[in-house]
């Protein structure tokens, strides 16, 4: 019996231009996106041929569903980061729904974002992310090894900030991280991240 094919994923496309980031360092986290896409949709084809093929549960096929969640997450993770940033530079309205929620946990917009970038700026590879409890409503900073290890349960991506080097290494050494980050912040596109609150 032939394989139906399941619509495959597409990779989005970003024309973002921002200031403090070349042309390259863009270009080629892009093209890193674009090939968690391209591996989700092998890794969904051949997952596929294998049930209908009844091995699930052989050793192929238990390799194959662990490392889906690696590249699944790579791809939707790429794609918050993208869209939470934006050309212009924008500062975080203190009066919106964000902000008043970020006062509300943290005390100040300030020490939320002190308590961020201090998460960002972990040593080790991975994404800072400000997260959303969709049953208190509450947000929590949180460090994510890999793609797919630590995330909260049904907690609701606020804001994505993607730490691995290929996100910054173009343009800065590694070690210069803090830099990064500050050029991060500098084109966080709050409307878009305010958007994503429950």
């Amino acid at each position: 019996m032939p394989i139906t094919q399941t619509k495959p994923y597409e990779a989005k496309t970003y024309t973002l231009q921002l200031e403090n980031f070349s042309a390259e360092q863009l270009e080629q986290h892009y093209k890193l996106y674009q090939g968690y896409v391209t591996q989700t949709n092998g890794l969904n084809d051949k997952l596929k041929e294998l049930r209908e093929a009844g091995k699930l549960g052989t050793p192929e096929y238990n390799e194959l569903r662990r490392r889906f969640g690696f590249e699944y997450d790579g791809m939707r993770l790429h794609e918050y980061y993208f869209e939470n940033l934006c050309s212009e530079t924008k500062a975080l309205p203190e009066t919106g729904k964000l902000g008043s929620l970020l006062k509300e946990e943290f005390g100040s917009i300030a020490d939320w974002e002190k308590d961020f970038r201090a998460t960002g700026a972990m040593r080790g590879i991975g994404w800072a992310i400000l997260y959303q409890d969709p049953l208190t409503g509450r947000l929590q900073n949180f460090w994510i090894t890999d793609h797919e290890f630590g995330h909260p349960a049904g907690f609701t991506p606020i804001l994505v900030m993607d730490v691995w080097e290929h996100a910054y290494c173009v343009d800065w050494k590694p070690t210069e991280r803090p830099k990064y980050i500050d050029a991060f912040f500098k084109h966080i596109n709050w409307d878009a991240v305010e958007s994503r609150l429950k």
